[in-house]
């Protein structure tokens, strides 16, 4: 006779009472527990509000959705160029470019004032010596010595520079009476690099693999650790660094020597500017592309010095020439290459600043970018962008099964492929020549495959 299953104990049932809790022949009752007080039912969080836009947009195609929310880019593109490059390039013109004087000369120098008021700055100078320092420095333009009728110039400095500013003032110099002068180079440029732009190009090329690499890391790396994402910048900066500096030297030749102290620099700073694009990324999320772009090629490029000083570039330009990264970028390179300009100590600083801006803002960021997480996922609130993204996502997931359909196949719940049943399996629209195959380059004999 087999026991009832009432009588099996389950897991929540009470212990039976034994004889010991047997008081006066009657069973002792169950000890009560304490009634849980009544939970209260949590307040939902507020609906969130779309817009009569929102919900037009939304009835879009998803593909066209997503297309249209990242139009941004090309007119960002647009505009920057517009604003930066055009802007700053259009009409160079000189303004308070400082000159050697070795000794004085007076009548030169007012005759330069009239002629060119507000274009030059004379600084004199005691020694000759002092004035060649400089200008190979580039804290002075040219230098001129009046007892010999010279210029000194520092084509390897800024090529521009270099041919416009002699040829100005000898206009002035012949226009009172003083015959030509002579040109002193102080620092040629080589034969493969004939205009002075390698630095300029390469500057840029570092600063474009290093905003790169972090913006991907911003925008698709939000719940990564810190030392994960300083792992692949640092990696990241010296893979890049090594591929231009190998492209730029032994491939193109624009860059004979120097490998490794350039491959050190660009290092540094493709770190320096990926800490930094990886700190805005937190508050700027997907956008984070603008701001880096803004920073560290629209504005940092006309205001390098690389293309012309920013003696000939408007404001601000002239000005964000002190604290640009191009500006340190384009020196160095020129002090390791030619041994012209300032020497690495500004530069250093200038790499140690965006590091440690980048740092700072990673730290108070990812706080911020977490807290906004964390209550965008308990309020329900999604983007405009999030939504395309589902919206499409189920839109190829349909069209998926329905493209596996036509081929006699569907997909199951585990992704796993079956063959559907033999009648009408097959593709109706397999037709052609046997060339092309049929309309959808399917092939003529029937679509047995996997059967």
């Amino acid at each position: 006779m087999s026991t009832p299953r009432n009588h099996e104990r389950r897991n929540n049932d009470l212990p039976v009472p034994s004889a010991d809790t047997v008081v006066s022949g009657t069973p002792s009752a169950p000890p009560r527990s304490p009634r849980p007080p009544r939970a209260t039912r949590p307040t939902p969080p507020p609906k969130q509000h779309i817009g009569r836009y929102r919900r037009w947009y939304s009835t879009l195609h998803p593909s066209l959705q997503l297309i249209g929310l990242q139009l941004w880019m090309p007119l960002f593109f647009i505009v920057g160029f517009c604003l930066c490059y055009v802007f700053a390039f259009h009409a160079p013109h000189p303004h308070d470019v400082p000159v050697a004087l070795v000794g004085s000369d007076p009548t030169f120098v007012a005759a330069v004032q009239k002629a060119l008021p507000g274009e030059f700055v004379f600084h004199s100078y005691d020694s000759l010596a002092a004035a060649k320092r400089d200008v190979l420095a580039g804290s002075m333009a040219v230098a001129y010595d009046p007892s010999t009728n010279e210029f000194l110039k520092a084509s390897a400095h800024q090529f521009q520079v270099a041919n416009l500013v002699p040829a100005t003032l000898t206009a002035v110099l012949t226009g009172i009476g003083v015959a030509t002068p002579e040109v002193t180079e102080l620092a040629a440029l080589p034969a493969w690099d004939e205009y002075g732009t390698v630095p300029m190009y390469v500057m840029l090329a570092w600063c474009i693999g290093g905003y790169m690499v972090a913006m991907f890391i911003g925008i698709m790396g939000g719940p990564l650790r810190h030392r994960t994402r300083m792992t692949v910048i640092v990696v990241g900066g010296l893979v890049i660094s090594v591929i231009t500096n190998t492209l730029a030297g032994p491939v193109v030749g624009a860059i004979h020597g120097h490998f490794l102290p350039l491959v050190l620099i660009a290092w540094g700073w493709i770190v320096a500017i990926g800490l930094a694009v990886n700190g805005l990324s937190y508050f700027v999320g997907r956008f984070v592309a603008a701001p880096a772009m803004i920073c560290f090629v629209f504005l940092s490029m006309p205001s390098s010095g690389g293309a012309y000083p920013k003696w000939f570039m408007p404001e601000p330009f002239a000005w964000l020439n002190h604290v640009v990264v191009g500006s340190s970028m384009v020196d160095m390179i020129k002090h390791q290459v030619y041994g012209v300009g300032p020497g690495p100590a500004r530069g250093l600083v200038t790499m140690a600043c965006y590091a440690a801006a980048g740092l700072v803002l990673m730290y108070f960021g990812k706080k911020w970018w977490e807290r906004r997480r964390i209550r965008a996922i308990v309020t329900g609130r999604t983007t405009m962008f999030q939504d395309a993204n589902t919206a499409n996502r189920e839109f190829l997931g349909r069209e998926r099964d329905a493209e596996l359909e036509r081929h006699g196949l569907t997909s199951t719940a585990t992704g796993t492929l079956q063959v559907v049943p033999d009648d009408g399996w097959e593709d109706e629209r397999a037709s052609g020549d046997v060339f092309t195959g049929g309309r959808d380059g399917l092939e003529n004999e029937p679509l047995n495959a996997g059967r």
